[in-house]
């Protein structure tokens, strides 16, 4: 498994609206295969064995009391009007600490660090407090996690986990990493890792239109059905949550369905990123649109997730992900365009799935028709041939 250090390339770029920059020939890869490189960092996520939970905890505890720490004294710097602390001021506050508290030295550093980090992400005073419903949360250091090749250590105490991948090595070099707690309070250690990539990609490239009828639409015309996980166990979920006995009962029904999305999209992408060297999907926002009353189905469809492990499973096969406009790409015609009267127009005509365009007399589906503008929008940033 992976986590979200491996990031989308980000392109912008606007959907040609005229058809004369636009070519009505089909798809020719370019002969020459992308140049990439043969390694790259990403970050490897392993379950721990149960047996290590209690010393995590414990460790768990202490780091919360070093965030409670430097977030009240963070407040009371605010409150007073004094200088606001930094990183390197909380750091020093903290000094002398580890041997107390049990916890590594860079252990405190790194929390310090992010801290600091965090609130100015958030642009606020002060944070909020770290209690018992806080998922477990231990960082370290770069090096100060080893990989002996059956097990990992951390403050000379073996750690196992539950299964291994072929790209660690004895030598290894682990980067500033984490292990983290989820809600049924499984530990998961997260190292930061240099691997081999694939020196080249598959010519061949596509586009991708993400949606909730299907999870994801390739300008190929092949779709990912999206698998409503959650829609499937709301009346169990329902059940469970009415109980109010079985708070456990809720958490595991939460965590099966998460791990259940979660193997669909790794299939999914697996086989995406194996077929093609470039990928190019649209910029929609799942976020944003949580906001609306498609809330649940927003995040059922998962999509951050997906464009996730599609980023980093291309990476691995030597291919790229591009992450373009996706404006206007249901409306404009893949074929003349041209932006046609007869064209799907907001969230109206949503359940508008096939349309036929004005202009060229074409029949298109919907996402289809979006996946091939995505993809056209990204060829022409990268200055390649249209689609």
């Amino acid at each position: 498994m992976f986590d979200e250090s491996a990031h989308i390339e980000r392109v912008e770029a606007v959907l040609p609206t005229r058809a004369s920059i636009l070519s009505e020939s089909p798809m020719k890869p370019d002969s020459t295969p992308p140049t990439h490189i043969a390694r790259q960092t990403l970050t490897f996520k392993f379950r721990l064995k149960d047996k290590h939970a209690a010393e995590l905890n414990r460790q768990a505890r202490a780091v919360n009391f070093v965030w409670n720490f430097v977030n009240e004294t963070q407040q009371k710097a605010a409150r007073s009007h004094r200088k606001w602390l930094s990183a390197f001021d909380l750091q020093k506050l903290t000094n002398g600490a580890s041997k107390e508290l049990d916890l590594h030295a860079h252990t405190i550093q790194r929390i310090c660090r992010a801290y600091d980090d965090a609130r100015k992400t958030h642009k606020k005073a002060w944070l909020r407090w770290r209690g018992r419903k806080s998922l477990g949360w231990v960082p370290f250091n770069t090096g100060h996690v080893s990989f002996d090749g059956e097990a990992f250590k951390f403050r000379g105490v073996v750690y196992k986990t539950m299964h291994l991948r072929d790209e660690l090595k004895v030598d290894t070099k682990i980067g500033a990493g984490s292990f983290n707690a989820d809600a049924l309070g499984h530990w998961y250690l997260n190292i930061p890792v240099e691997v081999e990539c694939a020196a080249s990609a598959p010519v061949s490239y596509v586009g991708i239109d993400l949606g909730l009828h299907d999870l994801a639409t390739l300008s190929t015309g092949e779709k990912i059905e999206a698998p409503r996980l959650y829609r499937a166990s709301e009346a169990k979920l329902a059940t469970a949550q009415r109980a109010r006995k079985t708070p456990k009962r809720v958490r595991n029904i939460h965590a099966k369905i998460a791990n259940r999305r979660k193997d669909h999209a790794h299939k999914a992408s697996a086989k995406i990123a194996k077929e093609f060297g470039l990928v190019v999907i649209g910029d929609v926002s799942p976020k944003k649109l949580a906001k609306t009353t498609m809330a649940k189905s927003i995040y059922d469809a998962g999509w951050s997730n997906f464009k996730t492990m599609l980023s980093y499973k291309a990476i691995m096969h030597g291919g790229s992900v591009i992450e373009v406009s996706e404006r206007y790409s249901t409306q404009i015609c893949s074929c003349c365009g041209c932006n046609p009267v007869s064209s799907p127009k907001g969230r109206v005509d949503l359940d508008k799935r096939r349309w036929v365009c004005d202009d060229c007399g074409t029949e298109h589906d919907r996402d289809r028709n979006a996946a091939l503008n995505i993809l056209r929008v990204g060829l022409d940033a990268l200055g390649g041939a249209h689609v």
